[in-house]
């Protein structure tokens, strides 16, 4: 398709070009592309191949200031667009939405509660320089599923892995949701980030509204 613009209803999708697209874990890639917004961490984009396939969002994990824009994604077998999107190499073309969404505005000491790559727009704010946090707990089946570990554990914060089939030293041994039912009692003052699929969003909220937390203080972003 020549076009420089596709129409998808709901979402004004322009062209851009694929810098990279690499396998960073089994049926896990980081997609870079060239840039051409501005945006801020916490933000998500549509993206698609063409205009027959419809866009699907995905959060921007790369920083505010990177000269190009990079996502996570899982390749799906059953879906109609990521292994689409697995077989772009470097020059291939990709259409993109502008950013939107304001799952941007964390408050001093909050907590990230991540599964899999729901990590990316956490990724985004700590390399935007955001120090509005205190505690980042990510989940994921395998130990190979801590996406960006080495990285993340150079930014000032406490970071808690949750491995439900794989043990691994430093790791919590089980679901994210249990490590936090086994918790003894959470912060009132602080916010929530939840960024994860369906099920551990809700199951996370749930255990985090019996704790107390008020329900203004749970922000979440689901994936699908």
């Amino acid at each position: 398709m020549s076009s420089e613009n596709i129409h998808i209803p709901g979402l004004k999708m322009r062209k851009t070009i694929v810098v990279s697209n690499a396998l960073i874990a089994e049926n896990v890639r980081v997609l870079k592309f060239k840039r051409n917004f501005t945006f801020e961490s916490g933000q998500v984009i549509g993206i698609t191949i063409s205009q027959e396939i419809q866009p699907r969002l995905y959060s921007i994990s790369s920083a505010e200031t990177d000269e190009d824009i990079e996502i996570l994604y899982e390749i799906r077998p059953e879906g109609l667009l990521t292994p689409q999107l697995a077989m772009l190499s470097t020059g291939s073309t990709v259409f993109i939405s502008e950013p939107f969404g304001d799952f941007t505005s964390a408050k001093k000491n909050a907590w990230f509660i991540a599964a899999g790559t729901g990590i990316a727009p956490f990724l985004s704010a700590f390399r935007s320089g955001n120090r509005n946090y205190a505690k980042l707990i990510h989940g994921g089946r395998f130990l190979n599923s801590f996406y960006f570990e080495s990285e993340i554990s150079t930014y000032p914060i406490d970071f808690v892995r949750c491995c439900s089939q794989e043990t691994g030293n430093g790791v919590y041994e089980g679901r994210l949701t249990v490590y936090l039912q086994n918790l003894p009692e959470l912060p009132k003052n602080t916010d929530y980030y939840l960024c994860g699929s369906p099920e551990m969003v809700v199951q996370t909220r749930d255990i985090l509204l019996l704790k107390g937390i008020k329900f203004e203080n749970i922000f979440a972003e689901i994936y699908f």
